[in-house]
């Protein structure tokens, strides 16, 4: 699930894209790279996010694996991703 692009589905942030960086159990942290950095990301329960069944270029999830990810990375993805 690492690098695929997700929306919230609960909370005051609902419908806002993000992309997810790290997985622990039930939650995950996502990033937008504005609001929620990769410094500190926005911890979800599985439940409250939808998963979109596209991912981040190849360059960009093996950053997010290396964690060597930077904020305007994911600014860049998300945009590109919003814009098709």
């Amino acid at each position: 699930m690492i690098g695929q692009f997700a929306t919230s589905k609960a909370g005051h942030d609902k419908n806002m894209l993000y992309v997810v960086v790290a997985e622990e159990g039930e939650f995950v942290a996502l990033c937008d790279g504005q609001r929620k950095t990769i410094a500190a990301p926005k911890k979800k329960r599985r439940k409250h996010i939808q998963p979109i069944g596209q991912t981040v270029d190849q360059k960009t999830l093996e950053a997010i694996q290396n964690k060597t990810v930077r904020d305007e990375q994911i600014k860049y993805a998300i945009r590109h991703y919003a814009a098709q």
